[in-house]
């Protein structure tokens, strides 16, 4: 006889479409259904969702971004690289409009704007389309231990191709040294790949003093500036950068669409890693979505606005219906302090709540050198997924969401040298564009009630209480 749940799910899916299964393979089916039917029931009795605090992972997209996607996903549905009628030679305006919004947040050429599918599709064209082009020559890549998992994977596909790679280490604060990044430069270096702001405890690397070494000693730089376009002014020109990621839907954009940045000159080669028609100068075949490279460049454009400018107030149009409706749209109108102002405020605001409330709290990263938009905080004496656990109410992370799932400390935790007992009680809180005031402060008080209680339930804690030094503890094993 059939458990409640599983009728419910012979009545949602045909039999059909299981019976044949072998038995093992009919339960693995019956339970996975049943956890996505639990998910469904759990979301669905929620009267409110989480306030949303992890702005690292991704980004609500801007109303005034989907304004200018709207009419490119109705009626201006041309292909862009159709030459011959009037739908093609409207999408493809659209497109290199887009693509001068993306150029001018960074200060570049249009034409050297390759729209791609995100930021990873960057990061693999960058790494392995220099090294792969220049490998008759130079089979060298530099890189470091806090990269994005993206980056770190393309190398490693480097290495089973024969390729030499040097993961540099980090310092404490999580910053590169220089010296060191200097001496591992060999005549046979073709490409160093540095982040700009790590997408876990938030620091900037001092890309511009890496570009004139990478230039003065003829290596190729390429930086993925996921995290860091449209938060912080960025010209690629100072920078001497030679390739730089991009994504959409970290600057509020859509999902599913980004770009890569290619010097002209000094000219940068690349081998393209799909072959077609040749689109986007031959390195990235396949038709542009136009909609998506309009929501990208859109949302280039109002962060160029809002990184020095404070936002003007903004007429309502018909097509803003959804932003009326929204009440993250508050921001538009408000004449609120510009992004990275804000952000700062509220960051610090942050911090100085939970630290001047709770003992032995570390913030991971250097102090200064950084996007003050991404807090990594380690609650010693915590388990982190219990701290997670307990803030139901807020969505927050404990690292990088493209490893969030594994129960292993995190990789740029360790980088830093942080012990394994804090990489495992870190607390990642994103702050961005729509974050308020009133969502900072509960969650800070919520975040000081819940690791004052499981501390409490801690034997650690009491022990630390009592003085005693756990470090010198010699555990017994059973």
């Amino acid at each position: 006889m059939l458990s409640r749940s599983n009728k419910v799910l012979s009545q949602l899916y045909k039999p059909a479409s299981w019976i044949h299964l072998p038995l093992n393979h009919e339960r693995r089916a019956l339970a996975t259904l049943q956890k996505d039917l639990i998910k469904k029931h759990e979301l669905e009795k929620d009267e409110f969702r989480p306030l949303y605090m992890d702005f690292q992972a991704t980004t609500p997209m801007d109303p005034r971004v989907l304004d200018a996607m709207l009419p490119y996903q109705v009626n201006y549905y041309g292909n862009p690289h159709s030459r011959t009628h009037a739908y093609g030679w409207e999408s493809e305006t659209a497109m290199e409009t887009a693509r001068k919004q993306v150029a001018d947040l960074i200060g570049a050429d249009p034409r050297e704007i390759i729209f791609t599918s995100g930021a990873t599709e960057s990061n693999n064209m960058a790494i392995k389309g220099v090294a792969r082009f220049y490998q008759s020559k130079k089979r060298h890549v530099i890189t470091t231990q806090t990269e994005h998992k993206c980056v770190l994977d393309s190398c490693r596909v480097l290495e089973s191709e024969g390729f030499s790679v040097t993961y540099l280490p980090v310092q404490k604060n999580g910053l590169v040294d220089l010296e060191l990044l200097e001496a591992s430069i060999r005549p046979d270096t073709s490409l160093l790949s540095v982040m700009t702001v790590n997408n876990e405890i938030g620091v900037q690397q001092p890309i511009e003093e890496i570009g004139r070494i990478c230039r003065s000693k003829g290596v190729f730089l390429h930086t993925d500036a996921a995290q860091a376009v449209g938060k912080i002014p960025i010209n690629v020109s100072d920078w001497k950068v030679d390739l730089m990621s991009i994504s959409g839907h970290k600057i509020y954009g859509p999902k599913g669409v980004g770009a890569l940045y290619v010097r002209r000159r000094p000219r940068v080669r690349l081998e393209p890693l799909q072959s077609g028609g040749g689109q986007e100068r031959g390195l990235r075949s396949g038709t542009v979505p136009t909609p998506l490279a309009v929501g990208l460049g859109a949302a280039c454009s109002v962060a160029q606005q809002e990184i020095e400018v404070k936002p003007t107030i903004i007429p309502w149009k018909v097509t803003d219906m959804v932003a009326r409706s929204d009440p993250r749209c508050l921001c538009l109108c408000t004449g609120e302090q510009y992004d990275h102002q804000r952000v700062s405020m509220l960051a610090n605001r942050l911090v100085q709540k939970i630290m001047s409330a709770i003992p032995d709290v570390v913030m991971n990263g250097d102090p200064n050198q950084r996007y003050p938009g991404c807090v990594n905080l380690s609650f010693a004496y915590v388990e982190g997924e219990s701290l997670l656990m307990a803030l139901k109410d807020v969505a927050l992370s404990s690292g990088s969401a493209c490893t969030s799932a594994s129960l292993e400390p995190s990789y740029v935790l360790r980088a830093i040298g942080a012990d394994e007992d804090l990489a495992h009680s870190s607390i990642r809180f994103g702050i961005g564009r729509f974050t308020t005031e009133e969502e900072v402060d509960y969650t800070a008080e919520k975040c000081i009630f819940h690791v004052s209680r499981l501390r409490e339930m801690s034997p650690l804690w009491e022990m630390v209480q009592e003085g005693i030094d756990i470090k010198s503890i010699k555990w017994a094993q059973h």
